[in-house]
């Protein structure tokens, strides 16, 4: 796979012990083939997103020392946050970048699933276009009930035979007793067709419920945005609350709709979004999409910006 690039965005269940975060990225430093692009802590979720990109082995190789690292040095027993979460490396969510297809972005994930199974032992889970199952090709539903939930439900259920249908449809893909691991739950893996953005649009209530509700009404699950997964949560330290939102597939959602669907049903309750709050990458032809939509440009190409042709 010579001149071929993957992007991955591991996302880790750690924030607020930073001399903790900071171990767990040197693991990922000095990896010839590997751009640590960014990695941002996120204390009142308690998560940490990473930014990879790299040619596949030696991005292979910093994929797997992360999640070693992360298990090591983080136990879920005692974490808590207000994002959902089941595992030390939670999720990570792996991209075609350049000249890979997603049949190539889907073996890596397969072969990366393997060797971090075979190194740590942590059970593991498809998503995406890695996903062994049509349910499992949505995060929520691998993640439903979070690393408490998902822990006792396969404990209770694994040797009932009355409940084997539920036990089949949630328990790891690999695993060695088919539970979730005590201290590291478990990490799931996917390819994805293209890069998702997440984002947070800060409103200038503090009303939570309204947070929650408004993130009801653009969520995937909840007859909203078909590529949105959304959360309203509060930020210590920070007036207002928030809908934090992730849209999985731009193409299919631009970044626009939501954002303004979140203004419209904030003024339903008498709110106000008073800013937004990129978290992560974010391809340039979606930033370009909100560009040509908001100004209602004619006949706009990606030529017209000058440093495309540096590109």
């Amino acid at each position: 796979m010579e001149g071929k690039y993957l992007l991955a965005n591991p996302n880790f269940s750690e924030a607020r012990n930073l001399e903790t975060v900071e171990k767990i990225i040197d693991a990922v430093k000095d990896i010839d083939g590997v751009k640590l692009v960014k990695y941002e802590p996120e204390g009142e979720f308690n998560r940490t997103v990473v930014t990879l990109v790299g040619t596949p082995d030696p991005l292979m190789e910093a994929l797997v020392s992360l999640t070693a690292k992360c298990v090591e040095l983080i136990d879920m027993r005692e974490h808590s946050g207000t994002h959902p979460r089941m595992g030390a490396m939670d999720v990570i969510p792996v991209y075609p970048f350049k000249n890979v297809t997603i049949d190539e972005a889907v073996e890596f994930s397969r072969e990366l699933a393997d060797r971090i199974f075979e190194k740590t032992e942590v059970p593991i889970f498809f998503t995406g276009s890695s996903a062994t199952s049509e349910k499992r090709k949505k995060l929520p539903f691998i993640r439903k009930g979070q690393f408490e939930g998902l822990r006792d439900l396969l404990k209770d259920s694994r040797d009932l035979p009355e409940r084997s249908e539920e036990y089949e449809s949630r328990k790891p893909d690999l695993s060695v007793d088919g539970l979730l691991d005590e201290k590291a739950g478990g990490t799931v893996i996917g390819a994805f067709e293209d890069i998702a953005a997440f984002f947070n649009i800060f409103l200038d209530t503090e009303d939570l419920s309204i947070a929650k509700r408004i993130a009801d009404s653009i969520r995937a699950d909840r007859g909203g945005f078909s590529t949105v997964q959304a959360i309203g949560i509060k930020f210590d330290g920070r007036p207002g609350t928030v809908v934090s939102m992730n849209v999985m597939d731009c193409n299919k959602t631009p970044i626009y709709r939501p954002f303004e669907t979140v203004k419209r049903e904030a003024e339903r309750y008498g709110a106000r979004v008073t800013g937004s709050e990129l978290v992560g990458i974010v391809r340039l032809d979606f930033i370009i999409n909100c560009f040509e939509h908001q100004l209602q440009l004619e006949g706009f190409k990606r030529e017209h910006i000058v440093e495309t042709h540096l590109m």
